[in-house]
C-alpha cells in the first residue's frame, strides 16, 4: 500500500465498514462536489477480492452500505473467492486430461 493512500485516508477518510475478508472501506469525510469511495485491501491488492455488495457501493450503483457483511444467502450461492489466476489454485481443465490433437502435422519423410 502506498504511503500517500494512508495519509489521504487519515486526513480525509471516514471509515464505513469492512467485509468478511478484512478489506476496509472509506468515503470522504467532508462534503464536496463529488464523494470519493475507496477500499484498503487486507493482504495482496487484488480487485477481485471485493465482494459484490461492496463493489456495488464502491461504484455508486447503490448508496446502501452493506451491514454486518450481509449477502444474498441463497442455498445455491457459493462464497465469494478472489481471482486465482497465476496461483496454484487456478482453474486448469487440461491439467489431468490427455488432450488429443485435432490434426496431424505434415511430415515430409512420410
Amino acid at each position: 500500500m502506498h504511503i500517500a493512500t494512508i495519509i489521504y485516508t487519515f486526513f480525509f477518510g471516514k471509515f464505513v465498514g469492512h467485509d468478511q475478508t478484512g478489506n476496509s472501506y472509506y468515503k470522504t469525510r467532508f462534503k464536496s462536489k463529488k464523494e470519493k469511495r475507496w477500499v484498503i485491501y487486507k493482504g495482496i491488492i487484488e480487485a477481485s477480492k471485493v465482494p459484490p455488495l461492496w463493489h456495488r457501493w464502491l461504484h455508486f450503483t447503490s448508496n446502501q452500505i452493506p451491514e454486518n457483511n450481509q449477502a444474498d444467502n441463497f442455498h445455491w450461492k457459493k462464497a465469494h473467492q478472489p481471482n486465482f489466476t497465476g496461483t496454484s489454485r487456478a482453474n486448469n481443465p487440461t491439467k489431468n486430461q490427455q488432450v488429443k490433437p485435432k490434426y496431424q502435422a505434415w511430415n515430409p519423410n512420410n
